[in-house]
C-alpha cells in the first residue's frame, strides 16, 4: 500500500506519518520510485503502536523512540517489560532506597511472597516510597505488607499471563503499555470503591437522616 492507502487503513494524517518517518518512530517503507515507497501490515500495526502509546498512554516522542529502539534492535522480553514498566509507571523518577527501613521492608515482602531476589526499578521504588512513609511516621506494619503484597501477587500473576500472550513484540509492547496503564487506574478505582463501600458500612446510619429524640 501507499502512503495515501496507509493514511486510510490507519486513520493516521499522512502528516503524521511522514513526522513519525523523519522522526524514527515508523521504519521506511520499500522504495518503488524516486519519490514513493510501498507499506505493508507491518507499518499499520506501528502505527498502532504509536497512537497507542501516545494518545492513551501519554508518552512522548522521545519516551516511544527509546521502547521502539529497543523492540527493533531485539532486546530480551523482560528487558523490554521493564522498560515498558518504567516509562509508563514512572519508576524512573523514583531514587532508589538508602538502604533503611524501606529496604528492609521491601526484601522482607520479596522473601514472604518468594518473588525472584532480583534488582528493578520496581523495587528500588517501593524502597523509596516505604522510606518516605517513615520519614512522615507513617507506620506500614508487617500485616499491611502482607496484605497489600498477597493481592498484588494475584493482580500481577493475571496481568504478566495476559501480557506476554503476543508473539509480536510491537503487540507485546501494545499489550504491556496500555494493559499497565489501564489496569493501574482500574485497580485505583476498585480500591476507592472498596473503601467507600466499606465506610458507607461502618457509618450510613450517621447519614440515615434520623434526627435524635427530643428531651
Amino acid at each position: 500500500m501507499q502512503l495515501k492507502d496507509l493514511s486510510e487503513q490507519s486513520g493516521v494524517p499522512a502528516a503524521s506519518i511522514k513526522f513519525y518517518l523523519r522522526e524514527g518512530l515508523l521504519p521506511a517503507g520499500e522504495a518503488i520510485h524516486a519519490t514513493r515507497a510501498e507499506y505493508s501490515v507491518r507499518h499499520l500495526e506501528r502505527l498502532r503502536l504509536i497512537q497507542a502509546l501516545r494518545r492513551v498512554v501519554g508518552l512522548n516522542i522521545e519516551q516511544i523512540r527509546s521502547l521502539l529502539r529497543m523492540a527493533d534492535d531485539g532486546a530480551p522480553r523482560l528487558s523490554l517489560l521493564a522498560a515498558v514498566q518504567r516509562v509508563v509507571l514512572k519508576l524512573d523518577t523514583a531514587a532508589a532506597g538508602s538502604g533503611g527501613r524501606g529496604t528492609q521492608a521491601t526484601d522482607a515482602v520479596v522473601h514472604l511472597r518468594n518473588w525472584p531476589d532480583y534488582p528493578s526499578d520496581a523495587r528500588n521504588a517501593l524502597n523509596a516510597h516505604l522510606e518516605l512513609m517513615d520519614s512522615l511516621d507513617i507506620e506500614v506494619t508487617d500485616e499491611v505488607l502482607d496484605t497489600y503484597s498477597q493481592a498484588m501477587d494475584d493482580v500481577a500473576r493475571y496481568d504478566i499471563a495476559a501480557t506476554t500472550t503476543p508473539e509480536s513484540v510491537d503487540e507485546l509492547i501494545l499489550t504491556a503499555a496500555v494493559g499497565m496503564h489501564m489496569h493501574s487506574q482500574l485497580l485505583l478505582k476498585v480500591l476507592a470503591l472498596a473503601q467507600a463501600s466499606h465506610a458507607i458500612r461502618r457509618y450510613e446510619g450517621e447519614t440515615s437522616g434520623t434526627a435524635a429524640p427530643q428531651e
